[in-house]
Order: C-alpha cells, then structure tokens, then sequence
C-alpha cells in the first residue's frame, strides 16, 4: 500500500469534515438511499457522514448500536417500547403504572390506544405522552 493510499481515508473524513450542506445531502442520499431527517443539523449530518464512511472503511458496529443509529437517522426521537415493558410516572402525588400491550396499553384495568391520551387522562392537558412518560 502506497503513502497515497494510506492518507486517503483522513482525506475523505477531512473532507467531510468541511463540506457544504449540499455536498452533505448529496452524499447523504448516496449513503442511506434517502434524504436525511430534516430536523438534523449541518454538523450532526457531517458527524454522521463520518461515522458512516468509517464504518464502510473499519467495520460495522454492534447490532444494539447499530439500531440506535438507524433511529437517530430516521428522525425518530422516541424510545421503542415493547410489550410487556412497564412505564411509570408520579403525576400530583399518584403513581402511575402503564404496561405495554401488544394493541396499546393498559392502565387501572383499561385499555389505552395511545400514551398521549393516558397523559391527556391524567393531567385533563394535551401532553405528548411518550415525553410525558420520559421516552422522549
């Protein structure tokens, strides 16, 4: 392997490291087949250009972390549940214990479709209940 091809790597990231938001959706849809989420910042999308062509270049990540990344990228901001999980929440001085169901969730003995209308119950005020309930 030639000096060139050695410093090519640090080039790229370099690279990267300085590009245009143009040149970072371009390579973004390159990279994912997608647009990025339109939330993300012109530094998170040069950071996660990096992380991607290092992975391309070293090797892949543990599935766990593999998976988080995949939801940051997809813009997804809330923690998965599954069934069976249990959320809690003190709300006035009543605790609240919600179980996760495979058709929604379960509360005092009734069945909920949604944790924004749990929240909604219990606080008589919209609230988004994945960040009512700390999954957000």
């Amino acid at each position: 392997m030639s000096r060139h091809d050695t410093d090519r790597p640090a080039a790229d990231l370099q690279a990267l490291a300085e590009a245009s938001r143009a040149d970072c959706l371009a390579r973004w849809r390159a990279a994912f087949g997608r647009p990025p989420p339109k939330h993300l910042s012109l530094p998170l999308l040069r950071k996660l250009l990096i992380w991607q062509r290092q992975t391309e270049a070293l090797g892949e990540l543990f599935a766990r972390t593999e998976r988080e990344l995949d939801r940051l990228a997809s813009g997804s901001r809330v923690r998965p549940v599954t069934p069976g999980s249990r959320l809690v929440r003190e709300w006035n001085g009543r605790t609240y214990r919600v179980e996760v169901t495979e058709d929604g969730y379960l509360m005092d003995g009734r069945s909920w479709r949604s944790l924004s209308a749990i929240a909604r119950h219990i606080t008589g005020a919209h609230w988004s209940g994945p960040r009512f309930f700390g999954l957000a």
